[in-house]
C-alpha cells in the first residue's frame, strides 16, 4: 500500500511562486512513476507534471518553463515548484503514484495511477 500526503498549497497573488510536497509512505510494494494532477471546479483533472523512476519528467504545455517537478534521493517525497503563477493555475493539486512504469505518452493521463493523495487547494488572485 502506498500512502499520499501533499502540503504547500495556500493563497498567492499571480507571479508569485509557492512550492507542493507530497509525503509518501509505502508500507508494502514499490513505486514508479509520479505525478503532479489538478482540478478546478467544473473541469476535469488534468496532468501537470511527472517523473519517471529514472528520473525522466514530463510537463503540460500549460506549466512548461514555469513548473518544476522533482523528488529527493529516497524517492519518499514529490515536490512540484510553481513560479510566476497565474489566476488560471487555481485548482486542488493531487500527488499520484504508479507501481507500474508508465509509457511517456501516457504520463499525464491520470488512470495511469493507482495511488492518490488528498489534494491540496493552490488559489492564486490577480
Amino acid at each position: 500500500q502506498v500512502q499520499l500526503v501533499e502540503s504547500g498549497g495556500g493563497s498567492v497573488q499571480a507571479g508569485e511562486s509557492l512550492t507542493l510536497s507530497c509525503a509518501m509512505s509505502v508500507t508494502s510494494g514499490v513505486t514508479d512513476s509520479m505525478g503532479w494532477f489538478r482540478q478546478a471546479p467544473g473541469k476535469e483533472r488534468e496532468g501537470v507534471a511527472s517523473i519517471a523512476d529514472d528520473g525522466t519528467t514530463k510537463y503540460s504545455d500549460s506549466v512548461k518553463g514555469r513548473f518544476i517537478i522533482s523528488r529527493d534521493n529516497a524517492k519518499t517525497t514529490l515536490y512540484l515548484q510553481m513560479n510566476s503563477l497565474k489566476p488560471e493555475d487555481t485548482a486542488m493539486y493531487y500527488c499520484a503514484a504508479s507501481s507500474l512504469a508508465i509509457y511517456p505518452w501516457a504520463a499525464l493521463k491520470a488512470n495511469s495511477y493507482r495511488y492518490w493523495g488528498q489534494g491540496t487547494q493552490v488559489t492564486v488572485s490577480s
